[in-house]
């Protein structure tokens, strides 16, 4: 079901992409190389038709979205950390003679100090 889904996400996205590219924009975009397309979509234009198409494409895709992250979710309950094997540690207190001396600073010899 999920690969079904996915293979509707991506033409989806393609689709989606292709009438927002279609769209008139300052640059007219993709719309300049499709010719007149006015006459096929009557006397406004390709405007109202591609804006509505775009509108529902998108509703469509966030719905498939959400219908994916739910199957996935119900899908897969494990995470990856439940798969890890599982290792007992002792909480012990070290012993005082495993526990490192602090370091000393060193002794100048007296010859040296002499200002």
């Amino acid at each position: 079901m999920t690969s079904t889904l996915m293979i509707v996400q991506i033409i989806l996205a393609i689709l989606i992409t292709i009438t927002i590219l279609l769209q008139k924009s300052s640059s007219i975009g993709l719309g300049a190389y499709s010719g007149s397309n006015e006459s096929l979509f009557g006397a406004k234009g390709p405007g109202g038709v591609l804006a509505k198409a775009t509108f529902t494409l998108g509703l469509l895709f966030i719905l498939n979205t959400l219908a994916l992250g739910y199957l996935y979710n119900k899908q897969n309950t494990r995470s990856v950390v439940d798969t890890l094997p599982k290792t007992e540690q002792k909480a012990s207190v070290p012993s005082p003679a495993a526990t490192p001396a602090a370091p000393t600073a060193p002794v100048m010899p007296a010859e040296n100090n002499k200002s």
